[in-house]
């Protein structure tokens, strides 16, 4: 691929991007869904592509019609599936940036209810995906035993997990299971918003969830995602002159760093690895893991030496968000439109069996292990770690405020600390990079039990311990 090449791809996702801004924008459908413009762009794209244009246009008349390809031409999507893998590591990189990092305690007594609840929950995916391939899916249909992690991976990393893992799939020989994961992350989103919308109407009903407040709401004036003209904020401080250093230029070289050091990191546990157990057992990990979850440790590593010594405080949060929002916008939309539908035709099987039993899973630990592991305000909360264990963070961020608008409770403070225990390992942190590599050197069946002992340890302590206070 040629520069011009990668310039004009970039030119027809940003097409794309615009396009679904505006469809999210007069359609109070989707408004309603709160989808994401990204995921609109990401679908439209997959549309006018070859695999699904392009694929009726072949049927219809033939591979050599000018529509086989669909509307994008196969460099562009050449370019665009090597963006994901690449822009996962800014994202991640981006995480812990610009936030001071509070201590353990703070975040154990506020968001430890939050980590336990995320944390088995998380776990309890892997144990109920696993058992699923192991009794059904791989006797009866071939699917590989590596999709018994996919339900983790693709429900709470998100299409950016997904998608970023995508050398790992390919080095373990289940390329498949990447276009799988990437379009579970949408059915992911999709039921996270749509069925928390649902249980948030049926705790207001109940009583459940008081300060839902009422249909307003649900008709704020921002859900069509328009700030409007008196009410439009900064989306960043200026905290360098531009004549010195353009304060974008030095925040994205900040993330640069963290990366940096990731990769080192990385580097050195793959020489770690074959100096020591490796290279006598032949058995090898670090090897398949990628570099993001490295690269949010090289952020908080960052973060850590410039609270300790940045006097001036350089590191503005609200920058490093624009860097890390701009990612993952071109990371979904990118995903998203190199999907290969062909393949989840195939396995078609296997992709609905994970979606069912992911979010029975998540509606069932809502429903009935939430009130029992969070000691106050359960639904506020719980409602929060369901959005994520389905959809990301983002939909658990939205959830919550929906049952929560006027921050009555401490639902948020609790979900924003809960990522300092909970994001370093799951949710797309190193357990979920090394959960498919361990499954492939150890088996699924040790890595199951290992998950439900985790799982059990997890429910258990969260009911005994914060269950009670």
């Amino acid at each position: 691929m040629t520069p011009d090449q990668i310039g004009f791809a970039f030119i027809i996702l940003g097409f794309f991007l615009i396009i679904g801004k505006w469809i999210r924008v007069f359609s109070p459908l989707l408004q309603q869904l709160f989808l994401p413009s990204s995921i609109i762009a990401g679908l439209l794209a997959l549309l006018a592509g070859p695999e699904v244009l392009g694929a009726i246009a072949e049927t219809i008349f033939s591979a050599d019609h000018a529509l086989a390809d669909g509307l994008i031409p196969p460099n562009v999507i050449e370019v665009w599936s090597a963006l994901p893998g690449l822009l996962i590591s800014i994202v991640f990189a981006s995480l812990f940036l610009g936030t001071t990092l509070p201590s353990l305690k703070k975040v154990w007594f506020t968001g430890g209810p939050q980590v336990a609840m995320g944390q088995m929950v998380s776990w309890g995916q892997y144990v109920i995906g696993i058992l699923l391939v192991l009794l059904i899916l791989t006797p009866f249909f071939g699917t590989n035993p590596l999709a018994g992690a996919l339900i983790e991976i693709s429900f709470v990393g998100g299409h950016g997990t997904a998608a970023g893992l995508g050398d790992t799939f390919a080095d373990l020989g289940f390329a498949e299971g990447q276009d799988l994961a990437v379009g579970l992350a949408t059915i992911g989103i999709l039921g996270g918003v749509i069925i928390g919308i649902i249980l948030i109407n049926w705790g207001a009903r109940t009583g459940r969830a008081p300060y839902v407040g009422g249909k307003a709401t649900f008709s704020s004036k921002g859900r069509n995602g328009i700030v409007e003209l008196n009410n439009r904020y900064s989306s960043g401080e200026m905290t360098t002159r531009p004549e010195s250093v353009d304060p974008l230029s030095l925040h994205f070289a900040y993330v640069g760093l963290a990366i940096g050091i990731g990769w080192v990191l990385l580097e050195a546990l793959v020489w770690l690895e074959d100096a020591t157990y490796g290279g006598q057992t032949d058995v090898y990990l670090f090897e398949y893991v990628p570099l993001f979850p490295l690269a949010m440790v090289g952020g908080i590593i960052v973060q850590g030496f410039s609270d300790k010594f940045d006097k001036f405080r350089v590191i503005d949060k609200g920058m490093i968000d624009r860097i890390g929002g701009f990612s993952l916008d071109v990371l979904i939309v990118s995903a998203l439109a190199t999907i290969s539908v062909s393949v989840i035709g195939e396995n078609i099987v296997a992709f609905l069996s994970l979606a069912a039993v992911g979010v029975a899973w998540n509606v069932i630990a809502f429903l009935f292990l939430a009130p029992k592991m969070i000691p106050a305000y359960w639904f506020e909360r719980g409602i929060g770690d369901f959005g994520q264990a389905t959809g990301i963070a983002a939909t658990g961020l939205l959830l919550m405020k929906v049952a929560d608008p006027e921050t009555d409770t401490p639902a948020f403070e609790g979900f924003g600390y809960k990522q300092v225990l909970f994001e370093p390992f799951v949710g797309g942190g190193l357990v979920t990079a090394a959960s498919m590599p361990l499954i492939f050197q150890f088996g699924a069946v040790p890595f199951f039990i290992g998950a439900l002992i985790i799982t059990l340890f997890w429910m258990i302590f969260g009911m005994l311990y914060f269950g009670r206070k």
